[in-house]
């Protein structure tokens, strides 16, 4: 079994949930975005997170806006609709539930 892609997997199945957080401190654009992520040393990469931030956008979750940007080509801003919002504290709701669960069952186990 390889590891790095059980980890892999692990990481985008919460890639969604980490963007939208991000997201929920303000508006954003994708370089922001990954920088965040960075910090959190959660890697994504350009070719994820744009596809990512289309489908969101797709689904009523984000928004966007072009902003002038004075050291090259317009920005473009993505913020959180109130779907968006909504759907974050859904997933917040959920990840808490999991995380406890994940916690209890490992604990046990030692």
């Amino acid at each position: 079994m390889n590891i790095e892609n059980t980890k892999a997997q692990m990481k985008k199945g919460v890639l969604e949930f980490c963007i939208l957080s991000v997201l929920s401190s303000g508006d954003h654009y994708p370089s922001e975005i990954i920088g965040k992520m960075k910090e959190a040393k959660l890697i994504v990469v350009e070719g994820t997170l744009y596809p990512l931030l289309m489908r969101l956008k797709n689904d009523g979750l984000l928004s966007y806006r072009w902003e002038e940007s004075a050291s090259g080509p317009p920005r473009k801003y993505y913020k959180l609709t109130a779907l968006g919002k909504q759907f974050l504290k859904e997933l917040e709701i959920t990840w808490n539930e999991l995380a406890d669960a994940v916690n209890k069952t490992i604990q046990k186990n030692k």
